[in-house]
């Protein structure tokens, strides 16, 4: 081949090669964030409270926007550490999520010594989805109709109200306790298999009184099963307006509630964690999936894995001092 045509046709041809070039480097990022089978969101607590709530409203719209289909699996044990473990070993290809109460893991690093799993290594953040304020909620059978009054009763009957919670040393644990507190009270801790069950107790009256995420409670409060005392949170819920907020009343954890987020297994692609917050923000902008979170007493929190970090890091902090305060240990 004359080298004249040589030089003219690497001429013609290496624009073309250049070309193809971010084609070809870009392939393997794309196929990084596909969804290649089912996508498996795990909830590690039992049917019926908030986490699983949520991952079902959820699981529909994901189902379509993804092309896969989206199972709800149910882990629940061990404070969620169970489900959590489940998430932190799994294959880190972001086809199995962690559905969680983010305060689980915030705590948990303080309640126990050794876990199976570390948080920061072993679990990836995506994102934050929703905010839902805690409702402190008692049976109607127990003579208090509002704040001042629940606080005087407990100051007189502390040892007789049994106050049902999700799990020793949960999130809504330590608020009651801080709430018990700062009544000057020493109130009867019962810890219940996961939400769902502390609500049915608080309900039948088998326990007095509650404190628990909106998005499972409201409900129970709206049909007459309990009766809503105070709601933690920046503001009043639209469907309980006559129940004041935990600083109306002057009460200590007003920023406590169930804070629900995703995280999948460390070592993740970037591209499949973007791709995943992604597909979770764009679910819950849907007006019926938000209108039905808002309806729930819930706030959309979509913020990213870098908001979602610095909350556990805080909320570590901060709870990690309650937990040693109270001397509380799961070892």
């Amino acid at each position: 081949m004359p080298k004249l045509f040589r030089r003219g046709l690497a001429a013609l041809l290496l624009p073309l090669s250049l070309g193809l070039l971010p084609l070809a480097l870009g392939a393997p990022a794309a196929r990084a964030q596909d969804f290649t089978h089912s996508l498996r969101i795990v909830v590690p607590f039992a049917p019926g409270g908030t986490s699983d709530i949520l991952a079902r409203i959820l699981a529909p719209e994901l189902t379509r926007s993804i092309g896969q289909s989206v199972v709800v699996e149910n882990r629940p044990g061990a404070a969620g550490n169970i489900g959590a473990d489940a998430v932190a070993k799994s294959a880190p290809d972001g086809h199995t999520v962690l559905l969680i109460d983010a305060g689980i893991l915030a705590t948990a690093p303080s309640l126990f010594s050794k876990l199976p799993f570390d948080v920061k290594r072993d679990l990836t953040p995506v994102s934050m989805l929703i905010y839902a304020p805690y409702i402190v909620a008692v049976h109607p059978s127990l003579p208090v109709q509002d704040g001042a009054g629940l606080a005087a009763y407990a100051r007189s009957n502390g040892a007789r109200i049994n106050v049902a919670h999700s799990g020793i040393g949960g999130a809504n644990h330590l608020a009651a306790l801080v709430l018990a507190g700062h009544w000057r009270a020493e109130l009867t801790q019962v810890p219940y298999r996961g939400g769902a069950a502390a609500l049915a107790a608080a309900a039948s009256g088998e326990a007095n009184l509650i404190v628990n995420g909106a998005t499972a409670t409201q409900p129970f409060v709206t049909g007459g099963q309990l009766r809503g005392i105070a709601v933690s949170g920046p503001r009043r819920l639209a469907a309980l307006p006559q129940v004041p907020t935990f600083a109306e009343l002057g009460w200590p954890a007003q920023e406590s509630g169930t804070y629900q987020g995703i995280l999948v297994a460390g070592g993740t692609p970037p591209a499949m964690v973007a791709r995943l917050e992604k597909e979770f923000r764009q679910a819950l902008a849907q007006p019926a999936i938000a209108a039905r979170v808002a309806e729930l007493g819930g706030d959309i929190r979509t913020e990213g894995p870098a908001a979602f970090r610095g909350w556990l890091e805080r909320e570590t902090e901060s709870w990690g001092q309650v937990i040693r305060a109270a001397r509380i240990s799961l070892d």
